[in-house]
C-alpha cells in the first residue's frame, strides 16, 4: 500500500511543479498581441539568456537542439485536461498576480494619453478672467462633473461641505456652462439640451418649449399630446423633435477614450484571386532566441555547479517561453484558417451571410480541445475585407431555414435591422409583423426572440419609432 501512495504523491508533486509553466503557457495563449508584446519584454528583462532576433525564428531553435524540451512540453500538454478547471480559476484576468498587474500597467502606460474632460475644462478656466478667490469654487464644481459632462453633486451639498456661498457657486456654474463642449455642467438632460438651444439662439422657440415643458412626453413619443398642449400641429412637433435629436445628450463623451482605437488585429485576411490568405500580425511580438554566449558558458568547465544549474534553468525556461509563443501563433493561425474556410460567404457578401459556427466544430477540425479554442480567440481581433471583428464574433448558433440553409443569429439580427431601416416611419413594423416577414422568407422565429434581438440591437418598440 505504501508504494501506490508514494507514487501518487510524486505525481502530485510533479504536477504542482509544472503548474506555473502551464499557467504561463495558457496566459501567452490568451494574451492579445499588444499584451503579449509586453509579457515578452518583461521576460527579456528577467531572463538573461533570452535575446531578441532581428529576423524571424531561426530553424535551429526548433530542431534537434529542441528535442529535450519538446518531450517536456508534450508531457505538460497531457496535463492540460486534468488542470483545466484549476487553471480557469488561477489564470483568469480577473485575478492577476502582482507580476501580471505590472505587465498590464506597462501596457497601459505605453498608450498615448488622451486629454480628459476635466483637463479640458481646467485649460479653459486658466484662460478665463476668474478672480483667485472664486477660482477654488470653479475647481470644486469641475471636480464634481462626471465623464459625460453632468454635475453629479448639487450646489447645496457643495456649499454645505465647503462653506462656499451658494450664490457664488451658482455664478461659477453659469461660467462653466459657457465652456466647451456645449452643454457641459448641466444637472440633468433637460438643462443640458436647453443650454445647447440657448447657444444656438433658439431660446423661446418651439424646440425650447418642448424641451422645457414636455421632455418626458417627447421621450415617450407622445407627439399628438405635445401638439395639443402647445396649440401646434403634429407635423410641427415632429420637425422640432427631429432638430432636438441632433443635440448632444452626453457632451462630455467626446473625451471618453474609445477602447476600439487601441485594437490591434492578431490576424489579417486578404483576398488573393478567388481565395483568401490568412496571416498573423507578428510584428508586435519580438522574436526570441537563446543567447549563444550562455550556450557557450554551459560547454566550458570553468563554471561551478551553481552557475551551470542557474544557466541550465534559465535556458530551459527560455525555451519553454519560445515554444509557448510559437504554439500560440500556430494555434491562432490554424483557427483563423478554419474560420475563413467556413465563413467564405461572409467574407464575400457581409454579415447577412454569416454561418452558424461553434467552438467544438473548430476544435475537432484543428485537433485541440474546445477550451483551447476559447482561450486562443479571447480578446483577439481579425481584420477582414468586411472590417475588423473580434474573433468570437464568428462563433454563433443559428437557424435552419425552410429551404435547409443555415443562418447565424447575427444574420437574423441583420435582417431585423434591415427591415427596421427600410420601414415606413409613419407606420413602423411591429414585432408580430417582423415575425411574419421573416417566416415568409423561410426563417422560423418566435415573437419573443424578435423582441430580444431588437433590444440587443437598441431598436425601440414600434410605438416609439413612429414619426408624423
Amino acid at each position: 500500500m505504501a508504494g501506490p501512495g508514494i507514487h501518487q504523491f510524486q505525481n502530485l508533486t510533479m504536477q504542482q511543479v509544472l503548474a506555473p509553466q502551464l499557467q504561463q503557457s495558457l496566459q501567452i495563449l490568451q494574451a492579445p498581441a499588444l499584451e503579449l508584446r509586453n509579457i515578452v519584454q518583461q521576460e527579456l528583462q528577467t531572463n538573461p539568456v533570452l535575446e531578441e532576433e532581428i529576423d524571424t525564428f531561426e530553424a535551429e531553435e526548433r530542431s534537434a537542439d529542441d528535442s529535450e524540451f519538446q518531450e517536456e512540453f508534450e508531457r505538460l500538454a497531457k496535463l492540460d485536461e486534468e488542470w483545466r478547471d484549476y487553471m480557469a480559476q488561477n489564470v483568469s484576468y480577473s485575478s492577476r498576480n502582482l507580476e501580471d498587474e505590472e505587465r498590464r500597467q506597462f501596457f497601459f502606460d505605453s498608450i498615448a494619453s488622451q486629454e480628459t474632460l476635466q483637463q479640458h475644462l481646467w485649460e479653459q478656466l486658466n484662460t478665463s478672467d476668474v478672480p483667485e478667490l472664486q477660482r477654488k469654487a470653479v475647481e470644486l464644481i469641475i471636480g464634481n462633473i462626471d465623464e459625460l459632462g453632468f454635475l453629479q453633486t448639487s450646489l447645496e451639498d457643495i456649499s454645505n461641505n465647503t462653506g462656499h456661498p451658494l450664490e457664488e457657486l451658482q455664478e461659477m456654474l453659469n461660467l462653466i456652462q459657457t465652456f466647451h463642449p456645449v452643454g457641459v455642467g448641466a444637472r440633468d438632460l433637460r438643462e443640458c439640451l436647453l443650454i445647447q438651444l440657448r447657444r444656438l439662439g433658439k431660446e423661446g422657440s418651439l424646440e425650447y418649449q418642448i424641451v422645457e415643458q414636455h421632455l418626458e412626453d417627447l421621450g415617450r413619443k407622445r407627439l399628438p399630446e405635445v401638439a395639443r398642449r402647445l396649440g401646434v400641429t403634429v407635423e410641427q412637433v415632429q420637425r422640432a423633435a427631429n432638430f432636438i435629436s441632433t443635440l448632444d445628450p452626453k457632451p462630455g463623451q467626446i473625451f471618453t477614450p474609445d477602447p476600439n482605437s487601441y485594437v490591434l488585429p492578431d490576424v489579417s485576411v486578404d483576398k488573393v484571386g478567388e481565395d483568401y490568405a490568412v496571416s498573423l500580425n507578428g510584428d508586435q511580438v519580438p522574436h526570441l532566441r537563446i543567447s549563444k554566449t550562455y550556450k557557450d558558458l554551459m560547454t566550458t568547465g570553468r563554471n561551478g555547479t551553481d552557475v551551470r544549474d542557474y544557466i541550465r534553468e534559465k535556458i530551459r525556461s527560455g525555451k519553454f517561453l519560445i515554444k509557448s509563443i510559437h504554439q500560440r501563433q500556430q494555434t491562432i493561425l490554424n483557427i483563423a484558417n478554419e474560420i475563413v474556410t467556413r465563413q467564405h460567404e461572409f467574407l464575400e457578401n457581409g454579415t447577412a451571410f454569416l454561418k452558424p459556427l461553434t467552438m467544438a466544430q473548430i476544435a475537432e477540425t484543428v485537433g485541440v480541445h474546445e477550451t483551447t479554442v476559447s482561450r486562443a480567440i479571447s480578446g483577439k481581433y481579425m481584420a477582414t475585407p468586411q472590417g475588423v471583428f473580434e474573433m468570437k464574433y464568428f462563433f454563433t448558433p443559428g437557424y435552419q431555414t425552410a429551404g435547409g440553409v443555415s443562418l447565424s443569429n447575427t444574420s437574423v439580427k441583420e435582417s431585423i435591422s434591415e427591415l427596421v431601416r427600410n420601414e415606413d416611419t409613419r407606420n413602423p413594423l411591429s414585432d408580430k409583423e417582423i415575425v411574419e416577414i421573416l417566416s415568409d422568407r423561410g426563417i422560423p422565429i418566435a415573437r419573443r426572440t424578435v423582441a430580444k434581438y431588437r433590444a440587443e440591437l437598441n431598436i425601440l418598440p414600434s410605438n416609439l419609432r413612429k414619426q408624423y
